[in-house]
C-alpha cells in the first residue's frame, strides 16, 4: 500500500493529498528525539529475532523482481509464498502481547476514523517491503495496484478482504455507462466512468493464514481491507508505486450493482469476450473511480525492526 497515492491525472493528484494527522500509537513504537527537537516514533523490535528470515526474504525479492513490466515466474512466486508463509510476527519484531493487538480502537469509540500506520522495511526501483498496521475498524478503501505483483501476508489480527479484477482487462471504461442517471448521483459523479469488474474474494481471514498474491490483471488487483481486530500485514510490492512511472493508486467505489446498468455497457450482453456474463452476474459489479476518501488517514513511521543488509 501507499500513503500519498494520487490519481492518474494531475487534477486527481491534487485532490488526493491526505491531510496531516497526529502521531498514531503503533505496536512497539517508542519516542525518539531527533535533530531540531522533533519527536518521532520508531518501531521498536528485537534486532536479533527473525533477522535471518527477513534477510532470506529480502535476498529472494532482490533476485526475483526485475523491474517494471515483468511478472515473477511461477517457480519464483512459489518461493516467495513459501518464505512469507513461514514468516512470524517475531521476524519483524512484533508480538501478539503488544498493547496495540490487545486494545480496542479508541478512535472508533469516539466516532473518529482510525489512523492506519505503515513502515517501510526496504524500497528500491524494483520492489518494496512494507508493514501496515490497522487498528480495529480501520479500512483501506478499494484501490488498485497498476502493473504490479503484490504479496500480502497477514501476520497478526483478523481482517475482511474484498477484491476484484476487471471483467475484461482489455475493455476501457465506457463513457455511455456513466451517462445513465442514478437517482442518488450528483452531476459530478455522473461524469465518472464505470467499468465492469468481477468479484474475486469476499471473505474473512485470521492470522496465521496463507500468503495472498495479486498480479497486474488477475488475483484481485483491486482490493479493500477492513480490520475486524487490530492487524499487521507485510506487503511485498514489485515494482513499487511510482507517480513518475505512471504506477499511481486509483480509488474506487463498488456500490453500484451490476443489474443497475446491465444493458448500458457492451460487455453486459456478452460482447467483448464476456459471453455468458448473465450466468455470472452475482459476482459482477460496476466500479467507479473516486477521489481519495477524505476520511482515510495514514501515517508513516520509521522502521526499527531486525535490520537487513543489501550488500
Amino acid at each position: 500500500m501507499k500513503v500519498d497515492r494520487a490519481g492518474p491525472t494531475t487534477a486527481a493528484k491534487r485532490r488526493r493529498v491526505s491531510k496531516p494527522v497526529s502521531s498514531p500509537s503503533v505496536p512497539g513504537a517508542v519516542r525518539t528525539r531527533e535533530r531540531g527537537g522533533v519527536t518521532r516514533r520508531r518501531v521498536q523490535a528485537d534486532s536479533h529475532a527473525g533477522a535471518a528470515s527477513l534477510q532470506r526474504l529480502f535476498q529472494a525479492c532482490r533476485h526475483i523482481f526485475r523491474g517494471p513490466g515483468t511478472v515473477p515466474a511461477p517457480d519464483h512466486v512459489h518461493l516467495l509464498r513459501a518464505l512469507l508463509d513461514r514468516m512470524r510476527p517475531e521476524d519483524v519484531g512484533l508480538s501478539p502481547d503488544l498493547k496495540f493487538f490487545r486494545s480496542t480502537s479508541v478512535a472508533a469509540h469516539q466516532g473518529r476514523t482510525p489512523t492506519i500506520t505503515h513502515t517501510t522495511i526496504y524500497k528500491c526501483p524494483n520492489f518494496s517491503m512494507v508493514i501496515l498496521f490497522l487498528p480495529r475498524n480501520a479500512v483501506i478503501p478499494l484501490h488498485n495496484h497498476p502493473g504490479m505483483t503484490v504479496f500480502s501476508k497477514l501476520l497478526l489480527g483478523k481482517m475482511h478482504i474484498k477484491s476484484y479484477d476487471w471483467a475484461d482487462p482489455h475493455q476501457l471504461p465506457d463513457p455511455s455507462a456513466s451517462s445513465c442517471s442514478c437517482s442518488s448521483s450528483s452531476s459530478e459523479d455522473d461524469n465518472h466512468q464505470l467499468r465492469l469488474a468481477r468479484l474475486g474474494v469476499d471473505d474473512v481471514f485470521t492470522a496465521p493464514c496463507d500468503t495472498s498474491v495479486l498480479y497486474p490483471t488477475t488475483g484481485g488487483n483491486m482490493h479493500r481491507f477492513t480490520a475486524i481486530d487490530p492487524c499487521a500485514i507485510i506487503d511485498i510490492l514489485g515494482p513499487p508505486y511510482s507517480i513518475e512511472e505512471d504506477r499511481d493508486c486509483t480509488y474506487y467505489t463498488d456500490d453500484i450493482p451490476y443489474t443497475h446498468h446491465r444493458h448500458h455497457h457492451p460487455t453486459a450482453d456478452g460482447v467483448g469476450g464476456l459471453a455468458g456474463v448473465e450466468q455470472d452476474e452475482g459476482r459482477l459489479a460496476w466500479l467507479k473511480e473516486i477521489d481519495m476518501p477524505a476520511e482515510l488517514k495514514m501515517r508513516s513511521v520509521h522502521y526499527g525492526g531486525p535490520p537487513i543488509s543489501d550488500k
